[in-house]
């Protein structure tokens, strides 16, 4: 009988997200597997280690802020520091779907400790979270100080502070020698309203005495293994699992949109040269030639407005 062929660098299992309760209904968990939306997302335009790791975190914990949310809502994390990284940003809706980019993706700083240097990267500044729903007149706002720049802190202090849920977020991604995506993923852990005391002691244990979380993907744990270390104590509902991935929604149509931002003087100047205008998407750097007509007829619109 052979030997099983070994997987190629690029055979990964499928992205995962798990969600579930305590058997006692007083902690809500979410654990993402992630490693290949990450990828995919440095796919797009060249990133340099420290920035991909720091736009690998903030995916993760996007996708872990909006799922499982109500139906339709979207999350936009945005980091603000006075690191060279300059901002940080990353959008995702109820399903999973996120897209994230960095002002400045060829940031690379020596390690600290060991480890990617994030926070430095970010530096001091400040942690801004939209949450929108078609059905609501406006978007819910939130602003906190950035205390760590380390991505997972923040968020946590984010969430205890502006809505009032004390939470445990965990995040990390791993890169291996060639810079490429090898592990990625995270945890969030909330105590739900009335939760018992010791409850949330238990929880708080549990989240301490685990090892990094790219530590332990690296060793070849899955969503519901990091769920079931989490859970030590407790137990679990019923999980629901879902696929988060990277995906971006420019359209031709958004293109011209965002043309339509440089005014109309700029829009002439376009115009009168008669060359074609290239819009290139800051998500996915996915380029659309827009012709003289196009912004022909766009400065037509806004005129007519």
């Amino acid at each position: 009988m052979q030997d099983a062929p070994t997987p190629s660098r690029t055979e990964y299992p499928d992205d995962e997200l798990i969600r579930t309760l305590s058997a006692d209904g007083q902690i809500a968990v979410r654990a993402v597997v992630a490693r290949n939306l990450v990828a995919e997302a440095s796919t797009r335009r060249p990133v340099a280690p420290t920035a991909l790791n720091a736009l690998g975190r903030c995916l993760v914990g996007a996708v872990l802020l909006a799922t499982g949310n109500k139906h339709g809502e979207v999350v936009q994390l945005q980091f603000r520091g006075d690191g060279p990284l300059g901002s940080l940003t990353a959008i995702c809706d109820s399903e999973g779907r996120v897209r994230g980019t960095v002002k400045n993706p060829a940031v690379d700083l020596p390690l600290r400790a060991g480890s990617p240097d994030v926070a430095g990267a970010i530096g001091m500044g400040a942690l801004s979270v939209v949450r929108s729903h078609p059905a609501w007149r406006v978007p819910y706002r939130g602003t906190v100080p950035l205390v760590s720049g380390e991505i997972a802190g923040d968020l946590t202090l984010y969430l205890t502070e502006s809505e009032q849920t004390p939470s445990a977020v965990a995040l990390g991604v791993a890169l291996d020698a060639d810079g490429l995506v090898a592990e990625a993923g995270g945890f969030l852990v909330s105590p739900l309203p009335g939760a018992a005391e010791d409850a949330i002691a238990r929880m708080e244990s549990n989240v301490l005495n685990l090892p990094p979380v790219s530590q332990l993907l690296s060793e070849g744990l899955r969503a519901n293994d990091l769920i079931d270390l989490l859970m030590v104590g407790f137990g679990t509902r019923e999980r629901h699992e879902s696929r988060p991935e990277f995906y971006c929604p420019c359209t031709r149509a958004r293109a011209l949109r965002t043309l339509a931002l440089l005014g109309e003087s700029e829009l002439w100047e376009i115009i009168e040269a008669g060359e074609s205008q290239e819009v290139c998407c800051e998500f996915c750097a996915r380029a659309y030639q827009l012709s003289t007509e196009e912004v022909e007829r766009l400065l037509a619109a806004l005129e007519d407005d």
